[in-house]
């Protein structure tokens, strides 16, 4: 058994009917790449990749430890449950073959994928689920993941693309380090997982003392700098209130969009900001003309939260090591270059404000919180509607993950595209999870269906607001 860290609770409690903790992934690939299958299969026959995705699956499966891994929660949620390798496990469960009908388009794909997103896991398995789709455009497949929050961070994300993605088409299904012996795990009874969480518990006032005094001096401390060097500081609860950040129901609404890697960092060096303050004022900058669209462009910054890596060296490769900052999207602000300027002052302000609050700060308070009772809180949270009657928490989660810039195959098939999705909870219907890939960067874009049904116009205007960014800076790429 392995207990898990608060924060990979944290994301089970946080669960709620319309709210699913899941992360996905959806990769595009081309399967003309992939070596021709022996006879009798047909050469390319759609079958025959998820043939090949499956053994590439079976065969690596000890390289992503946490897929075999199923969930044991303590009686009436009184501690943080276990991970048990699952003596049930069974990869026919988990990795499952669909097709997209005619024409195979963005639309037809981003339909398939906001109904994936819209059914929460089952927790009586490993939590996860794969899908080999077929029927996409120009001959092209989608390789589908549905991964529960608890299990992966952005960083464990990476993590399992450089597991299961290879340099070149041909590389072998089993790679070079050999299996490691799998022995599944018994069940534990529940008086087993009362006496184990007792111990733990036992523990809990030690954590209760380190939380708060880490909270307390870096608080005080963040205060008194933000007042000497009058930082730009965004901060929860003074976000305005905007259609997307109402109570949610279980429904996705998908899109998708891509701009230039190349032209980034270009507008990157010009400014002397960073790729990520560059990201953020497109994101900025598509929301600026999707709320006009929408009559509703408010007079100061969104308020993003910012999934932050903490993790250190020697960490566990999987599971959650994150923090979150808080971010300005100016969207009020006309002028795209002044727009970017505010961003990266915005994100210095916010990462300072990270520093002296100490990066474990939210681990340290999520190892204290009883699952139960955090469980019902947001139930109640959700079924009140307190959020409608109070200022939001924040507008939008936002999320930017470096890639890699080489090609990469899975199952032989070459890898066209990649667009991460993340989870959106009550009073936060938008979120924007980007990562960057060869020579672009892909944006995710997964809402509330009720809240933004027309999601698909703000990831059209990504290309607009980079290409009006671009235009004001006068970089000149190839």
């Amino acid at each position: 058994m392995q207990r898990l860290t608060g924060i990979d609770a944290a994301f089970l409690a946080l669960e709620t009917p319309s709210a699913h903790m899941q992360v996905l992934g959806v990769a595009i690939v081309d399967p003309s790449t992939a070596p021709a299958p022996p006879e009798p299969a047909r050469p390319h026959s759609a079958g025959a990749y998820f043939d090949r995705v499956h053994e590439l699956l079976e065969a690596r499966l000890h390289l992503v430890q946490p897929l075999r891994r199923r969930l044991v929660e303590v009686p009436f949620g009184v501690h943080i449950p276990v991970w048990i390798e699952d003596p049930n496990f069974d990869l026919d469960y988990h990795l499952r073959r669909a097709a997209l009908p005619a024409p195979g388009g963005a639309r037809e794909l981003t339909a398939f994928v906001a109904d994936v997103a819209g059914r929460p896991l089952d927790r009586r398995h490993p939590l996860w689920e794969a899908y080999v789709v077929e029927g996409l455009e120009h001959g092209y497949q989608a390789f589908v993941t549905k991964v529960h929050h608890s299990l992966i961070d952005g960083a464990a994300g990476v993590e399992m693309i450089a597991a299961l993605f290879d340099l070149e088409a041909g590389a072998p299904p089993q790679p070079t380090q050999a299996a490691e012996a799998w022995h599944p795990d018994a069940v534990p009874g529940e008086l087993e997982m009362l006496a184990h969480a007792v111990v733990s518990i036992a523990q809990s006032p030690a954590k209760l003392v380190r939380a708060v005094t880490n909270l307390v001096p870096g608080a005080v401390r963040f205060a008194r700098r933000a007042r000497n060097e009058a930082l730009d500081v965004a901060l929860p609860l003074t976000a305005p209130r905007l259609s997307m950040n109402r109570t949610i129901t279980p429904h996705r609404a998908v899109a998708f969009s891509s701009v230039s890697l190349d032209e980034v960092k270009a507008v990157k060096n010009a400014l002397g900001v960073t790729v990520n303050d560059v990201v953020l004022t497109v994101t900025a900058g598509a929301l600026r003309i999707y709320l006009s669209g929408r009559d509703e462009l408010p007079d100061r910054p969104l308020v993003a939260s910012i999934p932050t890596s903490v993790r250190a060296e020697g960490d566990d490769r999987f599971g959650n090591r994150v923090s979150s900052m808080f971010a300005g999207l100016p969207v009020e602000i006309d002028d795209p270059i002044e727009r970017v300027h505010a961003v990266a002052s915005s994100m210095t302000g916010a990462k300072l404000m990270h520093e002296e609050m100490g990066g474990t700060t939210l681990e340290d308070w999520a190892e204290v919180a009883a699952p139960a009772l955090f469980s019902r809180a947001m139930r109640a949270y959700t079924r009140l509607r307190v959020g409608e009657r109070l200022r939001p928490v924040i507008n939008l989660v936002m999320s930017n993950v470096p890639g890699p810039p080489w090609p990469l195959y899975l199952a032989g098939a070459h890898l066209v595209a990649l667009h991460p999705l993340g989870p959106i909870f009550d009073d936060c219907g938008l979120n924007v999870t980007v990562i960057s890939y060869l020579d672009h960067v892909d944006f995710g874009f997964l809402a509330s269906r009720e809240l933004l049904p027309d999601v698909d116009d703000l990831a059209a205007a990504v290309p607009e607001a980079f290409a009006e960014l671009v235009k004001a800076t006068g970089v000149v790429t190839a």
